[in-house]
């Protein structure tokens, strides 16, 4: 196999497809990645693990075709450091040898035949615009729990009704739901909706890959969920187990809207809670026409005025782990944010605007002494 590519190119298709690979394994050929130049003048760079599958392509020029696999970090490590410009990949007896300019590399060649088969892409259902996309899932990703102990809560959930989408993640702590437009196959509806839970960072990662592709097709069967679009195609294998509904804790009753400027806010957390220690909240007081921010105990303290906007109520205490805090406010992106508020202790709902498209459930703690 002998090829020539753009540096800059090899380096995001090889670390677009590493995003896959196992951060250990017993064996060096599951992290290796599977370079194949085609004659069509394309370079194919493939990667897999047990939870998820990558098969970036990138223009070459393809002087000899052949495969060869290599350790997947290592090439990725070595493109990050390759000189701008032409950079050639050629099989040297039992190397691949990565040259651009003065500076060479020879990688080791991994077995070929030890390698897993590329998985199937599961049958198409429809297609998601993959900015809209790749939005939606960073929004809900926060939310989703990072104990291994409890699989199903490390996913987030998609579901497929109709021409919506929802994604929605939970630790139990906080909740984030989005809803989105997609476009299904009517050819290949399935006859009742689809609901799949899916590993929250095999699906970011795949999202992020996504972005500023156009639209993307989605494929889905009972053990995995795939992508394809022009270039690449992912799968990832889903989790057993169903997230718990959403419906029932959203549904807040009579409550008291809160509305002021996100950035401020987000800028006035992070002031407030330098002296927070540890789990110490940070505490919002509404009143009429403003809001009070505080932070701290005893000596070490810190509060921070900002206008808002309070109805339902003629004030309202409440306060929040400023980390979940946080973690919510900046995965929104209009200039104000609602704070739905039930009371010091009980639930509150954030979100941006009235349409309702992205929420993000949180539990107030008790407000400062």
């Amino acid at each position: 196999m002998e090829i020539h590519i753009d540096s800059a190119v090899l380096t995001e298709a090889v670390g677009r497809a590493a995003r896959v690979l196992p951060a250990r394994s017993p064996l060096p050929v599951l992290g290796g990645l599977l370079l194949e130049a085609g004659e069509d003048g394309r370079l194919s760079v493939f990667g897999l693990d047990h939870e998820a599958s990558a098969r970036v392509e990138a223009e070459a020029e393809t002087v000899t075709p052949g495969r060869v696999l290599v350790l997947g970090r290592r090439l990725l490590d070595i493109c990050k450091v390759l000189p701008r410009g032409r950079t050639a990949l050629a099989v040297e007896g039992p190397r691949l040898s990565v040259s651009s300019g003065d500076v060479r590399f020879g990688l080791s060649l991994l077995p070929l035949d030890a390698h897993p088969a590329a998985p199937a892409l599961p049958p198409v259902l429809g297609e998601v615009d993959g900015d809209a996309f790749a939005e939606a899932v960073a929004q809900v990703a926060a939310a989703a729990g990072r104990d291994d102990a409890l699989p199903v809560l490390t996913g987030i959930r998609l579901a497929l009704d109709g021409p919506e989408m929802t994604l929605a993640a939970t630790d139990r702590y906080r909740y984030a739901v989005r809803t989105l437009e997609w476009y299904p196959d009517p050819a290949a509806a399935p006859a009742e909706p689809a609901d799949v839970v899916v590993p929250a960072r095999r699906l970011a990662e795949t999202a992020r890959s996504l972005a500023a592709g156009g639209r993307a097709r989605i494929g889905l069967d009972a053990h995995s969920l795939g992508f394809e679009r022009a270039g690449l195609r992912a799968t990832t294998r889903l989790l057993d187990g169903r997230l718990p509904r959403h419906d029932k804790l959203f549904a807040l009753g009579d409550h008291a809207v809160a509305v002021t400027g996100r950035a401020a806010l987000v800028e006035a957390v992070k002031r407030v809670s330098v002296v927070a220690e540890g789990d110490s909240p940070v505490q919002l007081a509404f009143d009429g026409t403003a809001l009070r921010l505080r932070a701290g105990y005893e000596d070490d303290v810190a509060s921070q005025r900002l206008p808002a906007a309070l109805d339902g109520a003629q004030e309202m205490t409440v306060a929040f782990n400023p980390g979940y805090l946080l973690d919510a406010l900046d995965r929104f992106t209009a200039d104000d944010v609602r704070l739905h508020l039930l009371g010091p202790g009980q639930r509150a709902l954030l979100t941006d605007g009235d349409d309702g498209r992205h929420r993000h459930l949180l539990m107030s703690v008790k407000p400062l002494v």
